[in-house]
């Protein structure tokens, strides 16, 4: 029996076959109209673009200075890590290591496998252990909680902005292009072309 492109559906369990795929389209089940895939045009190449886009934004955000505080003719200027370091500091060493973990750490990770698993697509090579470098960055995006990160910075402002001046880093505004950056990824990227490479190799 050939099992290629069989897939059971998530909804009923229906064990069927997938279309076969061209540009960007639709799978539905034909039981009960649950969605079994999206299929993207140009997934590889959409997801690499945007990931190579992913590591330049990523460096700037961790390069240069976040914010800028501007108090009685004093400036104090702070960057992502250095947010890390003075809660470590404060005895808040719980609090620091989510923030390193979930800020930078993770994306970092994410990234580098993304560029490890569709730069060898890319050529139409398949990396060494792909299956499992894949699920470990699936199994990492729940713990990639820049959004959240972001909107307590955007809190902060407003509550700060009234002491002294906020002046906004370059870092800030590559850091909040990061976010959509590596949202248009995962939304470009078609894992079912992936997985068809590591199993029927092609």
């Amino acid at each position: 029996m050939n099992t290629e492109n069989l897939i059971a559906c998530h909804e009923c369990d229906l064990l069927q076959r997938l279309p076969e795929r061209h540009g960007t389209y639709i799978a539905r089940c034909p039981r009960c109209d649950a969605v079994l895939h999206r299929g993207v045009e140009n997934s590889i190449d959409r997801t690499l673009a945007l990931t190579l886009a992913g590591v330049i934004l990523f460096a700037v955000a961790n390069s240069f200075p976040f914010l800028a505080f501007k108090l009685k003719g004093q400036e104090t200027q702070a960057t992502l890590i250095s947010g890390v370091l003075d809660l470590y500091q404060q005895g808040k060493w719980e609090i620091s290591i989510l923030v390193l973990l979930t800020t930078i750490a993770v994306p970092l990770i994410q990234l580098l496998i993304l560029l490890y698993v569709f730069v060898p697509l890319k050529f139409n090579r398949v990396p060494w252990k792909m299956a499992a470098v894949f699920r470990i960055a699936q199994n990492l995006s729940p713990w990639s909680m820049m959004e959240v990160f972001l909107i307590g910075i955007i809190v902060a402002i407003v509550k700060l902005v009234g002491m002294a001046q906020i002046v906004p880093g370059l870092a800030l505004w590559s850091f909040a292009l990061l976010i959509v950056t590596l949202a248009a990824a995962a939304a470009n990227m078609d894992s079912q072309v992936v997985w068809d490479r590591v199993v029927y190799k092609r």
